[in-house]
């Protein structure tokens, strides 16, 4: 009924950027907050980012400054926009989506399958 899809990850080197997009997408009634996490090999999975419906965003601390997190609401969209990566954000990141279905009319939220980013010269 609701499919949360990532992309954009790759290869990049130190210093460089990429772009995350996470599209949800179905029967979707409303769309709450959406946000950006991540785990690397052997660690748990980590908040990156937030964003509500409203704009209001939280970042980890680890990048703030660096990572920018923006929406299309009428998209359901989600983006992730990551400067100055550094080896330490190599992770899969995984996108969710805090939402109510239109077969429920519940709040629930949604995970996406994952995209794998790698900083590494």
């Amino acid at each position: 009924q609701v499919q949360v899809v990532e992309s954009g990850g790759g290869l990049v080197q130190p210093g460089g950027s990429l772009r995350l997009s996470c599209a949800a997408s179905g029967s979707i009634f409303s769309t709450y907050v959406m946000g950006w996490y991540r785990q690397a090999p052997g660690k748990q999975r980590e908040l990156v980012a937030t964003i509500t419906s409203g704009g209001r965003t939280n970042y980890a601390d680890s990048v703030k400054g660096r990572f920018t997190i923006s929406r299309d609401n009428a998209k359901n969209t989600v983006y992730l926009q990551m400067n100055s990566l550094k080896p330490e954000d190599t992770a899969v990141y995984y996108c969710n989506a805090d939402l109510i279905i239109i077969s429920t009319m519940r709040r629930d939220t949604y995970w996406g399958q994952g995209t794998q980013v790698t900083v590494s010269s």
